[in-house]
């Protein structure tokens, strides 16, 4: 049976940086939000935080909350792997969905940080669809809130504080690593 160790957290928190210390290990990582920026580019539209706000809405509304879970399921199968990482759990179905599939295979992490924090890695990254400035963050905070992220954080199996230096973070998700394994 595969483990996962899936992420939750509010966006610029730590999960893509925690996916990468997981690629670099080798292991495979399943980006949730990809399954959400795939169908905005199958729709033609520009991959901004707008559109791929808003079809991540759409798509829980038409197809329910758990939706993304659901269409990373048969990804997740058919790598054959014995650790794969999900990287952006957004609500307490998507957990419930991955329970089911996996069972006690199936660890969610919960990585917190603080919205300063936050908002100096958004301006850093730089990625299409993020924020401009510290209200747009808050904006997308409450979006993804309205999904019920927090819910989903306040069940995770393990919490992990990412407020330090990237190097310390690293360690503790290669520790996490260890444990899974």
């Amino acid at each position: 049976m595969t483990k996962i160790l899936a992420f939750v957290g509010m966006p610029a928190s730590g999960k893509s940086e925690a996916s990468s210390v997981l690629r670099n290990k080798g292991i495979t990582v399943i980006n949730m939000g990809d399954v959400i920026r795939e169908e905005v580019v199958r729709r033609g539209l520009e991959p901004t935080d707008v559109n791929t706000g808003g079809i991540g809405t759409e798509m829980r509304e038409k197809e329910g909350r758990a939706v993304v879970a659901r269409r990373c399921v048969p990804k997740i199968r058919a790598t054959g792997e014995d650790l794969i990482a999900i990287d952006g759990v957004r609500s307490v179905p998507e957990v419930e969905c991955f329970k089911e599939a996996f069972g006690n295979d199936f660890t969610l992490v919960s990585i917190d940080s603080d919205l300063d924090t936050r908002f100096m890695r958004v301006k850093a990254r730089g990625r299409s669809d993020d924020m401009k400035d510290i209200s747009a963050l808050k904006v997308r905070d409450e979006r993804e809130l309205g999904w019920g992220m927090g819910e989903a954080m306040k069940i995770a199996d393990v919490v992990i504080t990412n407020n330090d230096t990237l190097e310390e973070f690293r360690e503790k998700i290669t520790a996490l690593v260890g444990q899974a394994q």
